[in-house]
């Protein structure tokens, strides 16, 4: 019974998503402005070539913020419930720690936290 249900849940999502695209397409406004075509920045024209690169950094420390950010997600609900999980909760969240604390060590060894 289980895997059916997972079949039909799975059909019928791709059945929404198709029918979806395909009803916006069919009634959508169609407009070929040239306008479209440019890049939007705050509404001021840009100025010189739009395609520029960044440095990789700036998407590593995002990226590590997000990681660290969710996992104090996690660690909240644990620190409300801390009394009642006792010792084994315990260990389990110093090994949590730790495993992320060797995110961060590895992080700053690819140089991700450095600004140079």
């Amino acid at each position: 019974m289980g895997s059916e249900a997972i079949i039909v849940f799975l059909l019928a999502a791709i059945v929404l998503v198709v029918g979806a695209n395909f009803l916006s397409n069919l009634i959508s406004h169609k407009s070929d402005n040239p306008q479209k075509r440019e890049p939007y920045e705050c509404g001021v024209p840009t100025i010189g070539p739009t395609w520029i690169q960044f440095n990789v950094g700036y998407y590593l420390f995002a990226i590590l913020f997000l990681i660290f950010d969710v996992e104090v997600a996690f660690l909240i609900p644990w620190a409300v419930v801390f009394k009642e999980v006792g010792t084994v909760a315990l260990v389990e969240i110093i090994v949590f720690i730790f495993i992320l604390g060797l995110g961060l060590l590895y992080a700053y060894k690819k140089r991700a936290l450095r600004w140079e």
